[in-house]
């Protein structure tokens, strides 16, 4: 269960529980770590607009290997052609 609390009603919580001078000391701490937290995943995480770079730069690798494929493809049908005209000429 997520309970969505602002800061304000979190020192209110703390407050009674702790002291004030603790809460807020608290309330600041996790502030802070939260803060660290999303400037760190910030520079880590990949942006919407890198991974429309790397889908594009993969859509590119993907036709080639296609191309790449169909030609050798190409190549092994002309050769198997080949020697079975080889082999009826032969017989």
């Amino acid at each position: 269960m997520v309970i969505n609390m602002s800061d304000f009603q979190l020192f209110q919580i703390l407050k009674q529980k702790l002291g004030e001078s603790e809460a807020e000391a608290l309330v600041s701490f996790v502030d802070s770590k939260i803060k660290d937290n999303n400037d760190v995943n910030l520079k880590v995480l990949p942006t919407k607009e890198d991974i429309a770079k790397l889908e594009g730069r993969l859509e590119v690798k993907i036709g080639d290997v296609k191309a790449e494929m169909i030609k050798w493809m190409f190549i092994f049908w002309m050769g198997q052609v080949a020697g079975t005209v080889g082999l009826i000429m032969v017989y």
